[in-house]
């Protein structure tokens, strides 16, 4: 396992749609482990791969005590609403206001390609909107009513 660069804001990758994962195996594993040996060095809540260089359609979250690993992810449904700030590892030193699904049901596969549905709400739902629109080569600060500087 290692830890990889968490590309910044500026880097082309990060504005690129990801493309479906078609073989789960040794490479995907060696992503996702990589992913979540970063991510805990990095002390977030979730890392998209395009955000370590690689345009693949998966991201991990780390909340609350569970993992979750998902592979070419759909959004099947969103619910509700809430406002709240933002932060990523790509935009260091800042943070920004965000409008989000209060709810979101998201289906993916995990790392041996079984396929499974996550229902989340409140900041769990907003982590799985974050990287997911990683996905797309979209940013928080897109979103954003107002970026700041962190304090």
């Amino acid at each position: 396992m290692a830890i990889r660069n968490i590309i910044q804001l500026g880097d082309p990758t990060l504005r690129k749609r990801s493309f479906e994962v078609t073989e789960f195996g040794a490479k995907t594993n060696q992503l996702l482990d990589d992913m979540k040996d970063t991510l805990k060095k990095a002390d977030g809540v979730g890392l998209a791969a395009p955000q370590v260089g690689v345009l693949r359609r998966v991201f991990i979250i780390d909340y609350d005590g569970i993992q979750y690993e998902c592979i070419n992810p759909v959004m099947l449904s969103q619910s509700g609403s809430q406002t709240g700030d933002e932060a990523c590892l790509s935009v260091r030193g800042k943070f920004g206001t965000v409008k989000r699904p209060m709810r979101v049901t998201v289906k993916a596969f995990d790392r041996k390609g079984k396929e499974f549905t996550v229902k989340a709400e409140g900041f769990l739902a907003r982590a799985f909107c974050h990287e997911y629109d990683h996905l797309d080569g979209i940013v928080y600060v897109d979103k954003a009513d107002v970026v700041k500087e962190d304090k």
